[in-house]
C-alpha cells in the first residue's frame, strides 16, 4: 500500500468483537467496501491505558461479548482471503504474552495479518527481546512516537518500526477532538522535516475531516479511531453507518 498510495492515506482502528461478537469480519469487509485503506483491528484489554473513554468502553463491551485473541484469529481467518486491505492487530502486551508470543505470531502468518502495534511495549525492550521473532515470522511491528519524543530518540524508533511510524498526536489517551493544536502542527512538522526512513501516518485525535486534512498536509496519512467507533454505537443499520462516516471523512 505504501509503495502505491503516496497520501491521503485513512486507517480506521475498530474493536474486535464490538458491537457485537460475530461483527469484526463484517465491519473489516465493509470498511474495505467504502474506501478504508488500512485495517487496524484493536484486540480487547482490561486495562487499555493508552486509550479514552470511548475505546475502554469498546474494549469492556468486546469482552463481555467473549472476545479473545484466539477467537479473534478464526474470525480474520474467515475474511482474510476476501479482502486485500493491510491488516493490523493493536493491543497490549500483557495478553499476547499470555497467549504465547511465537504462537502469536504464527498465527498473524497464517491468517495473513500484515502488522502489530503494542503501545505498551518500549522500543528498548522489543529491540532487545521481541525484534528477532517479528523478523523471523516476517511481521511488522510499527512503534509509536509523542511529542515529547527528541530527534535521537524519533529516529532510533523509525530505525526499529517496521510498517509504518505511528506519529502519535498528543501526548494524551486516545479521544475524539474536533481541531488540531498549534504545537500539534509544530510536532508534525517537525517530524516531517525529519525525511524519516518509514512511512508515518498521525493517530490519537484525528476524528473528522478536518483533523485528517490537516494530519495528511504533514504524513502519509492518519488513523482514526474514537470517532469511528462513536460512529457504530449509535442505532442504526451497521453498513450505513461505516459508508456515512467514511464519507464524512474522505477528502
Amino acid at each position: 500500500m505504501f509503495s502505491t498510495r503516496k497520501e491521503g492515506i485513512l486507517s480506521i482502528f475498530m474493536m474486535a468483537g464490538y458491537p457485537q461478537l460475530q461483527d469484526t469480519a463484517r465491519i473489516i469487509g465493509t470498511l474495505e467496501k467504502y474506501g478504508a485503506d488500512m485495517v487496524e483491528v484493536g484486540m480487547p484489554f482490561s486495562d487499555p491505558l493508552a486509550d479514552g473513554p470511548v475505546i475502554q468502553q469498546c474494549s469492556q463491551v468486546a469482552l463481555k461479548n467473549g472476545m479473545n485473541i484466539r477467537l479473534l484469529f478464526d474470525q480474520i481467518r474467515e475474511i482474510r482471503n476476501q479482502v486485500r486491505l493491510p491488516l493490523v492487530l493493536m493491543g497490549y502486551l500483557n495478553p499476547v504474552l499470555q497467549f504465547g508470543m511465537d504462537r502469536f505470531l504464527g498465527e498473524c502468518v497464517e491468517t495473513g495479518i500484515d502488522g502489530v502495534i503494542l503501545p505498551d511495549l518500549p522500543p528498548d525492550e522489543y529491540e532487545r527481546e521481541y525484534k528477532s521473532a517479528f523478523d523471523k515470522y516476517g511481521i511488522h511491528h510499527t512503534l509509536l512516537i509523542t511529542p515529547h519524543s527528541g530527534e535521537d530518540r524519533i529516529r532510533k524508533i523509525a530505525g526499529l518500526s517496521g510498517g509504518f511510524l505511528y506519529m502519535v498526536a498528543e501526548a494524551s489517551t486516545t479521544g475524539v477532538r474536533d481541531l488540531l493544536a498549534g504545537h500539534q502542527v509544530d510536532y508534525f512538522r517537525r517530524v516531517r522535516e525529519m525525511n524519516l526512513p518509514v512511512p508515518v501516518l498521525a493517530g490519537f485525535g484525528i476524528s473528522n475531516r478536518e483533523t485528517f486534512q490537516k494530519a495528511c498536509e504533514y504524513s502519509r496519512g492518519a488513523i482514526i479511531g474514537s470517532a469511528f467507533l462513536k460512529a457504530i454505537s449509535v442505532e442504526g443499520d451497521l453498513d450505513r453507518k461505516i459508508e456515512d462516516f467514511l464519507d464524512s471523512v474522505k477528502v
